[in-house]
């Protein structure tokens, strides 16, 4: 039997520790658009510190994060988010990290195809419990 990741999202208080906003999503597909974007190089989510890595059915398209800016989704029983809009990348995409070397070519790629952005931005509508495995539903 495999172990079940669980993680609790919720509104920060008074301190914020986020950058942008409270969640950034990034989706299987549009990071294997950058593996393929800069062959050689390595390439995994830890370059983008997503809070939540969305895995997508083949064919999905890259970027598809995108079409969720504005929308609310819930993930398992409670969670709501709301997708505000995309990170704009800088060079610490291309930064040493463990295994991951330096490269200038993942943020070079991002820049000409998207413009420096990367991800769906997100704010928690309502806190909830995420579980590994647990599905993304765009509500409409």
């Amino acid at each position: 039997m495999g172990a079940v990741l669980g993680t609790i999202v919720a509104r920060e208080d008074t301190v914020s520790h986020v950058d942008q906003l409270p969640l950034s999503l990034l989706t299987t597909a549009t990071l294997d658009w950058v593996r393929a974007a800069v062959p050689g190089v390595p390439v995994d989510e830890r370059r983008f510190r997503p809070n939540l890595l969305v895995r997508t059915p083949p064919g999905t398209p890259a970027f598809v994060e995108d079409k969720w800016f504005g929308r609310t989704a819930r993930i398992g029983d409670t969670l709501r988010l709301r997708f505000e809009r995309s990170s704009e990348r800088c060079v610490m995409t291309n930064e040493a990290q463990q295994d991951l070397p330096h490269s200038p070519l993942v943020l070079r790629a991002i820049a000409r195809a998207h413009d420096m952005r990367l991800d769906a931005l997100a704010t928690v509508a309502r806190p909830g419990s995420v579980r590994l495995g647990d599905t993304l539903e765009l509500e409409p």
